[in-house]
């Protein structure tokens, strides 16, 4: 079966552990399955926020913000971080698992190690945040891998720290 048939087939099955995709518009595909299954789990409005990732030496920092300051939608964004930073700290990654699928890269990691790690939920201007810090290298690798995953699977509406 070629990449491509295989993806869409697990698009429309709703499963994205489908493993990466191999072309621009493989890619394109999953993409677009994100945002829709993402809109499902994600109160806010994909187009009008952006994830962005920050890889720091003792883990990471996720921020979602509202690209146009709209009070609304930072309130929302609120509420939705507010509710992750909460399941994960108790090792509960479902929200992640069912956007990106069960084999996301960092993901098991990230469940089993959660004690390992400290989650902190901050409010920023424009949205929130969650900062991730571990003592323990592979759960610093796990988060950046976690993060690669979400920028490439987010495209145009993520983006690394700058």
């Amino acid at each position: 079966m070629k990449a491509t048939n295989r993806l869409i087939t697990c698009v429309a099955g709703v499963s994205l552990s489908c493993g990466a995709p191999d072309s621009a518009a493989d890619i394109d595909a999953r993409q677009a399955a994100v945002a829709e299954i993402g809109a499902t789990v994600m109160p806010f409005d994909l187009d009008t926020s952006t994830h962005v990732f920050t890889k720091t030496p003792t883990g990471g920092l996720q921020q979602v913000v509202s690209d146009s300051n709209d009070p609304e939608q930072i309130g929302l964004i609120r509420a939705h971080l507010t509710e992750e930073a909460t399941r994960f700290s108790a090792g509960d990654f479902h929200h992640p698992e069912m956007i990106h699928g069960e084999d996301m890269a960092g993901l098991h990691d990230l469940m089993n190690g959660y004690e390992r790690m400290s989650i902190a939920y901050r409010e920023i201007d424009e949205g929130a945040e969650i900062l991730y810090t571990t003592e323990d290298p592979s759960l610093v690798t796990a988060i950046h891998a976690w993060f690669d995953a979400q920028l490439q699977d987010h495209g145009e509406h993520a983006q690394p720290h700058r």
